[in-house]
């Protein structure tokens, strides 16, 4: 579906709105039962008082079916028909005198304008329309353990293919043994497996890089958690069967587009080493938080890989190829890696850094002094997390409390109970380690192309004066929360 500015003018003597014989007939048209037929949806009307002319807002999937639905106004007087775009589209575009980039499509792709504006009516942090790129907001990050997919943040390098899961095959072949090839049916056979697993995009926090780098300006809601399911990618190299030869399984997705330094269409290419494709606990996904993948994050199939940068999960998978050398395409080589000083030195993305992000309280947002709950998630690809502290203002660092059950490759919520008494601004921090031995550092390690930035997180918040009748000597003692 696509959308559309109507504008209709007419003769201010033979005006239909004056005339009983047309003004039923043609607000009878307007008000559905007609559009219907036509496959248009009018979403939005009105009149300039005055000038006879009369603007709609219309979806329709085809132009030559809008016009014949707008008949009976050309029969009145004058039609135009404008493609539009949303106000929210065009902002997340780039503004009003921004070029669409050219959008190759070798296979059919959801609508980007109605991609877009679906994303802004779930909450979405929407950075980019064309193609779709939306962080979670923060606060909808509060909650269970795994975040609702509507709320999950969306990455993608260019339009969203909308592929048939009736034709849908994955292909497995290359240094194999017995190549394959799988329908959607064929996986669902197969013993499942499912996993509580979060993907964090490798640019998130990359808008707190200083100086400034390019790229997609993620906040730090490039994260969440999904319980996924699908069937063990083990159990698919081992009934292909590896040959002695092979040292990667290379992954291609349907998405394909144009890219800067490469000619051509590019296919979204990702690979792994074979010991870690073999050992990650990988799956071929089918299914998010109990139901069919969303198309935006990779219906009928796409890959997880637990613990490592959300690009290593590829999404609309189509091919696995087991190769011989290392991969060198475009999302492996030229992007996600880090550039340090030298440009030529290079290290790739692999497994998310350790990270603590508070949730509650928000930035800028106004407490009463006294008892103070700090929450959020910290999590690891390097290992479970082993702790969270939390400093007040110059305060030291203190344990906060880990909640829930452990996941092996999903987030752990964490609280701490303190108090904060001195009125004005107050920054709050989290940083947090895990088993492995990693901390999260005062400082990011600032790269080219603004990867795995997870420096502590700074809070500010501004803690009020106390009331006239506050007393001291009534408040709780830290860590104590006093009962409603």
């Amino acid at each position: 579906m696509t959308l559309y500015l109507v504008r209709h003018q007419h003769d201010p003597a033979h005006c239909p709105a004056a005339d009983p014989t047309m003004r039923a007939p043609l607000r009878h048209h307007l008000g559905g039962p007609d559009a219907s037929p036509h496959g248009v949806e009018v979403t939005a009307e009105a009149v300039v008082p005055g000038e006879h002319t009369f603007y709609l807002v219309v979806e329709s999937g085809d132009q030559a079916c809008l016009r014949a639905f707008l008949a009976p106004f050309a029969a009145a007087g004058s039609v135009e028909v404008y493609p539009a775009s949303s106000h929210p589209t065009v902002t997340a575009s780039g503004g009003c005198g921004a070029t669409r980039p050219a959008l190759d499509r070798p296979v059919p792709a959801l609508d980007p304008e109605r991609a877009c504006r679906a994303a802004i009516d779930a909450g979405l942090v929407v950075h980019r329309a064309h193609p779709l790129n939306c962080e979670t907001a923060i606060p909808a990050l509060i909650g269970g353990v795994v975040m609702p997919s509507a709320h999950f943040y969306v990455r993608n390098h260019f339009t969203v293919p909308d592929l048939d899961a009736s034709s849908w095959r994955l292909t497995v072949a290359g240094l194999v043994a017995r190549p394959l090839s799988l329908g959607l049916h064929d996986l669902h056979t197969m013993h499942a497996q499912t996993q509580v697993v979060t993907l964090e995009c490798a640019g998130n926090g990359r808008a707190l890089l200083r100086p400034s780098v390019a790229g997609e300006p993620w906040g730090l809601g490039a994260v969440s958690t999904a319980e996924w399911t699908g069937v063990p990618l083990t159990d698919v190299l081992q009934r292909a069967g590896a040959r002695a030869e092979a040292r990667q399984v290379l992954f291609r997705g349907a998405d394909a587009g144009r890219v800067d330094g490469r000619p051509g269409t590019v296919r979204f290419e990702r690979s792994l080493p074979l010991d870690d494709a073999r050992g990650r606990g990988a799956l071929l996904a089918y299914a998010m938080n109990g139901e069919p993948l969303p198309v935006q994050h990779g219906y009928p199939v796409r890959l997880v890989v637990p613990g490592w940068y959300g690009v290593a999960s590829v999404k609309w998978l189509t091919e696995i190829e087991l190769v011989a050398q290392a991969f060198a395409g475009y999302f492996q080589a030229d992007r996600y890696v880090y550039r340090y000083d030298d440009p030529d030195a290079t290290e790739p993305v692999t497994l998310q850094r350790v990270r603590a992000l508070i949730t509650d309280p928000g930035p800028g947002q106004e407490l009463h002094p006294g008892a103070l709950v700090v929450r959020g998630v910290a999590w690891s690809g390097h290992g479970p997390i082993r702790a969270v502290e939390v400093s007040i203002g110059d305060g030291p660092w203190r344990r906060a409390r880990l909640l829930g059950a452990r996941e092996q490759h999903g987030w752990r919520w964490w609280e701490r109970i303190t108090r904060c008494d001195t009125p004005g601004i107050t920054v709050i921090r989290a940083r947090a380690s895990d088993r492995a031995g990693h901390t999260q550092p005062e400082q990011p390690q600032w790269n080219r192309l603004g990867y795995g930035n997870n420096a502590i997180q700074e809070v500010h918040v501004r803690i009020r004066h106390p009331a006239p009748d506050d007393n001291p000597a009534a408040r709780p003692a830290e860590g104590v929360v006093p009962s409603p």
